[in-house]
This record gives structure tokens, C-alpha cells and sequence, in this order.
């Protein structure tokens, strides 16, 4: 059977651990950054799972006028993350999703076209719509855009809309 589990990462593990739950999935760049590698007994590879939007990216706030940590940060920008981010952010953007609802995208260039997949589902995994798309990096923005109303034309906003209604 498959249940909801809430908490920070601590608190999931902790079920875990107390017996609560047989196994559980959580981001393993989560429990990287944690440094508690030695809890991934496996990672599932975005073939068989797609992961969260943006998931193991790293974003960095600062203040908008402040010239000198923009200079700094700017040298961290790796471009081609930041091109898959941008769409899958987009995807997301335009089914309005948020924490609480089930939504994946992955993004990955290859031969300078950006590949990015989105899956729309219910929260029981009873229903599942899969659309993908590619195109050139320099319309990331507008992929994830099309393949969101991919989605939705296929359904999703049905699906997202129970969750929401849940």
C-alpha cells in the first residue's frame, strides 16, 4: 500500500525507522546536502521515476541591488541547468502546481535541444498522463509552457483539480 508521509526529512526517517512505514522515498539530493548518504540504499533513475520540478538544483537569493554578491554568484550559474530549470519551472508555472500536488518534469540537453518530460498523476498513482517535447535551448521557457498544455489537454487539469478538491 502506498500512504502519504509528512514531515521534514528527519521526521520520515524517524518513521521509518520506528517501523511506521516498509520503505520510503525521499530526493537523494536532499539527503546529500543533509550528509546522510548512507540512508539512499537506491536511486531511482528519471527512466522509471520522474523526479519533482527542479529537483537537486540549488537556487541562491540575494538582494536585488546589491552589485557585488550579483557578480559573485553570477560565476555559480552553470547554464545548462539553468536552461533545463527554466523549463521545467515553465511546466510548472502553467499547471499551477505547487508542494501539495503530484507533478514531475526533467529536463536534460542533448545535442544542444533541450528533452524535457512531465507527468501529471493522481495522488494514488491510479491515474498517470506522460507527455514529453523537445526543442532548442533557446526556448525553454515556451517548452515547458507547450508541454504543460500538452498535459492538460490530455486531462491533467481533471487530475489536478481532485487533488486540489481532496
Amino acid at each position: 500500500q502506498i500512504h502519504s508521509l509528512r514531515g521534514n526529512v528527519g521526521t520520515r526517517l524517524s518513521k521509518l525507522d520506528n517501523g511506521e512505514f516498509d520503505a520510503i522515498i525521499l530526493a537523494g539530493a536532499g539527503l546529500k546536502r543533509l550528509g546522510w548518504e548512507e540512508r539512499i540504499q537506491e536511486l531511482i533513475e528519471p527512466q522509471i521515476m520522474l523526479p519533482a520540478i527542479a529537483q537537486g538544483a540549488i537556487g541562491i537569493e540575494h538582494r536585488t541591488n546589491d552589485v557585488i554578491t550579483r557578480k559573485l554568484i553570477d560565476k555559480l550559474i552553470d547554464t545548462t541547468t539553468q536552461q533545463c530549470i527554466t523549463a521545467e519551472r515553465a511546466l510548472n508555472a502553467r499547471l499551477e502546481g505547487g508542494c501539495q500536488v503530484p507533478i514531475a518534469g526533467y529536463a536534460i540537453i542533448n545535442a544542444g535541444e533541450i528533452h524535457i518530460q512531465g507527468l501529471v498523476g493522481e495522488v494514488d498513482g491510479s491515474e498517470i498522463i506522460k507527455a514529453n517535447l523537445q526543442g532548442s535551448v533557446t526556448s525553454a521557457a515556451e517548452l515547458g509552457t507547450t508541454l504543460a498544455n500538452n498535459l492538460l489537454e490530455q486531462g491533467a487539469g481533471r487530475l489536478l483539480q481532485k487533488c486540489l478538491d481532496a
